[in-house]
């Protein structure tokens, strides 16, 4: 499970955007599961499901590979979830990596 800050202005729409995403970046119908999760099987994953995290200014995501797919749909999955977290965080995957850092550090 990981848990990702989301850019200033981002966090309004988080809910919608965070559903929207999946659609836009997986093109499925994500399923809705209790307490605000959403759910969808893609590619290399057998489950993404994201939520809205505590205080609404996160987003969590825990997911499930499927270590038995070829190297061409493990790509095109990975590209794909990068795509998604950049819409919905608005952070590069640069940026999210330097955000990732300073949060360890932050802990320690």
């Amino acid at each position: 499970m990981q848990e990702y800050q989301i850019k200033r202005g981002y966090t309004k729409q988080l809910a919608e955007s965070m559903i929207q995403g999946l659609r836009d970046q997986f093109g499925t119908e994500p399923r809705a599961a209790e307490d605000g999760h959403y759910s969808i099987s893609y590619g290399a994953l057998l489950r993404l499901e994201v939520w809205v995290g505590t205080g609404g200014k996160t987003l969590v995501v825990d997911t499930e590979a499927d270590k038995i797919v070829d190297d061409e749909t493990i790509i095109d999955t990975n590209r794909r979830f990068r795509n998604y977290l950049q819409q919905v965080t608005g952070y590069t995957a640069k940026e999210r990596a330097k955000k990732a850092q300073q949060a360890v550090k932050g802990k320690e």
